[in-house]
């Protein structure tokens, strides 16, 4: 019943910004939307957050449909302030992202060594090949020591490794040099100095 009763504040909320104005124009098309095309006017800022474990939440309470919250992902969009919005034709709505907005939680892997190919899947379902289109990034976890990767979805849009699939991505490394790192589509993604884990390099 929670999770109805948040549904219908998210279809007829009593403020101003209504996160599904517009969003109806937003999806008539086939494919995603060309939000990057957009320039409504902003309508300040949503009670929406995306938590640092994908989890979509509105006024505090989770969004648990997961076609709500993937129609949402459509119209996201993270602009040059380094802030995110929802964007349709008619407004701009400011969100919080705790995180990455997606988190990777599938990994398929092609191939070994140089010709190896690393695809992921989003938790909304986005299909993402690390490539030169969709560079891997690695940083370090402020207090605990680890590395966090994420891949490039789309536009300033990352996905979050999750820690299971950081693991296998891992087993898939190599050296290279000076560093430690994975290969897919024909480049090496360094991850971190092959010295600081213990691994010499040539």
């Amino acid at each position: 019943m929670a999770t109805l009763r948040q549904e219908n504040r998210i279809a007829a909320p009593k403020d101003a910004a209504n996160p599904l104005r517009g969003l109806k124009e937003a999806s008539a098309g086939k494919g995603l939307p060309p939000v990057h095309l957009w320039k409504p006017p902003f309508c300040g800022d949503l009670d929406m957050r995306i938590a640092r474990d994908g989890t979509w939440f509105y006024m505090n309470s989770p969004i648990g449909r997961k076609p709500l919250f993937k129609l949402f992902s459509t119209v996201l969009r993270h602009d040059e302030d380094g802030k995110y919005y929802l964007v349709t034709p008619v407004e701009k709505c400011g969100i919080t992202v705790e995180d990455a907005p997606f988190v990777a939680v599938r990994m398929d892997v092609e191939g070994e060594g140089r010709d190896q190919v690393i695809r992921f899947e989003t938790n909304v379902d986005d299909d993402v090949t690390v490539d030169a289109d969709h560079p891997l990034r690695v940083e370090d976890e402020p207090g605990t020591g680890g590395l966090k990767p994420y891949v490039l979805v789309r536009a300033r849009l990352e996905a979050l490794v999750s820690r299971a699939l950081f693991y296998d991505l891992v087993a898939r490394g190599t050296v290279e040099g000076q560093w430690f790192g994975v290969w897919s589509s024909g480049i090496f993604w360094p991850m971190k100095p092959a010295r600081d884990i213990g691994i010499d390099g040539p």
